[in-house]
């Protein structure tokens, strides 16, 4: 699609100066009281009485920016793809164009109703079951009764869910949870379509399934699609335009190979130290009973390896239950995040709540050309034949080999090309605190 025809196309939402300010640190005391006493302590000098142990004093009052100055139209059965690197602005915006939170500044124009997928679990209710949800987000869009059971069988034999369909929806796993929303989501009435990196949940097959539909519903039902992803393949899969999103302004719009380029070149690979306790996860389970607090690159200053040599790294996590072992494995990309492959998982040991555990384990870049990467990090457990996600950071952890004399192969989309060598445990231990 050429963006020199978008001006006879019919615009559905139009965005002009919008902005997104947050107050960094902490906004109130609870109390009248204790707001009052942080007052009299700021105007003296002193230290805040109400502050957690620990916090910085000096963020209070601070701002960020989010969005800082947006302009964008979207036209009728669009398929826009929204990229950036974390921290961009990517989900604010999402989040201000399905009315989750308002814009500080600026004017939004939307022409139809939005069917928003942010995260797992948006919109429906734990104790209702999936077909209640169903209903219940139906009523949201404004539809009859009647024009939802029209849609039920559709969208229940698109989840694969029929079996748990009057199972309350708080024991689905992650991944029913995301085929129900979008398929809920999909096919309720609305005539524009918001997802947000949802579907890495999913399996493969359910994700090319999801990707299909979405392209039937921008290019035959005339529908309007707003992806968010960090996987361009899919990007390239899906999008007829893409926008990339920089500390909150479009530093492009337009062709979908330009922009993913663009975004490749704002790859970090100088990062060596991450704080990963407050980051957000890759699903609605993640970082509930184990968290993943910090990552490093060990004894680097950047995250450039020659040929050859071995990725040290040291993760720090902390254990709110027992458990008799902890496992862990690499979901490694390409810097357009094609996928490569993921990791033999190795077992971290056995954790007790309260201790702070301090891994570190090395991965041998050997097996890999030259080029910028990335992985995921995977904490997990094992029950029974299953692996259940005890945390999954939402951060990409870039490096780049150099100096290899082997080309990055061209190959189809689709995990298993590698067969990489374990990963080594080096040493874990915990810590009471």
């Amino acid at each position: 699609m050429s963006l020199e025809n978008n001006t006879a196309r019919e615009p559905v939402i139009e965005i002009e100066g919008v902005k997104k300010q947050y107050k960094l640190g902490q906004i109130g005391g609870g109390t009248l009281t204790a707001d009052l006493q942080s007052w009299w302590a700021r105007v003296r000098g002193k230290e805040d009485p109400n502050l957690p142990i620990g916090t910085d004093s000096r963020l209070f009052g601070k701002t960020f920016m989010a969005l800082n100055g947006i302009d964008l139209t979207v036209y009728k059965g669009e398929a826009l793809g929204i990229i950036g690197r974390n921290g961009a602005g990517k989900s604010t915006l999402l989040k201000i164009l399905s009315r989750i939170t308002a814009p500080s500044e600026g004017e939004i124009r939307i022409k139809g109703r939005i069917a928003s997928m942010l995260e797992v679990g948006t919109g429906f209710n734990g104790e209702m079951t999936g077909r209640e949800n169903i209903y219940m987000n139906g009523a949201i869009l404004g539809m009859t009764r009647a024009e939802v059971d029209a849609k039920l069988d559709q969208i229940i034999e698109f989840s694969e869910c029929a079996e748990f369909i009057d199972t309350p929806v708080k024991r689905y796993s992650s991944g029913m949870f995301v085929k129900l929303a979008f398929a809920v989501a999909a096919h309720l009435d609305s005539e524009i379509m918001v997802m947000d990196e949802v579907l890495a949940v999913g399996d493969m097959k359910f994700q090319q399934k999801c990707l299909g539909k979405m392209s039937d519903v921008a290019g035959q039902e005339g529908r309007t699609v707003l992806y968010v992803s960090h996987n361009m393949s899919t990007i390239r899969q899906l999008c007829t335009r893409c926008i990339v999103l920089d500390q909150g302004r479009v530093i492009f719009d337009g062709n979908v190979e330009d922009a993913i380029a663009i975004y490749m070149d704002t790859t970090d690979v100088n990062v060596v130290k991450y704080e990963l306790a407050d980051v957000p996860r890759m699903n609605s389970g993640a970082g509930k009973r184990l968290r993943v607090e910090r990552l490093d690159f060990v004894g680097k200053e950047s995250s450039v390896f020659a040929a050859g040599e071995p990725l040290r790294v040291r993760i720090q996590w902390r254990a709110l239950h027992h458990f008799d072992a902890v496992n862990m494995k690499l979901n490694l990309h390409y810097r357009d995040s094609t996928p490569i492959g993921i990791t033999h998982p190795i077992t971290l040991g056995a954790a007790d709540p309260g201790k702070l555990y301090t891994t570190e384990f090395e991965f041998d870049s050997s097996i890999l050309a030259e080029g910028q990467y990335f992985f995921y990090l995977d904490v997990f457990e094992r029950e029974l034949a299953s692996a259940v996600c005890l945390d999954k950071p939402a951060k990409e952890f870039a490096f780049e080999i150099t100096n290899v004399d082997r080309a990055f192969p061209e190959w189809s989309s689709g995990w298993g090309r590698i067969h990489f060598p374990p990963v080594k445990l080096l040493s874990s231990e915990g810590s009471a605190e």
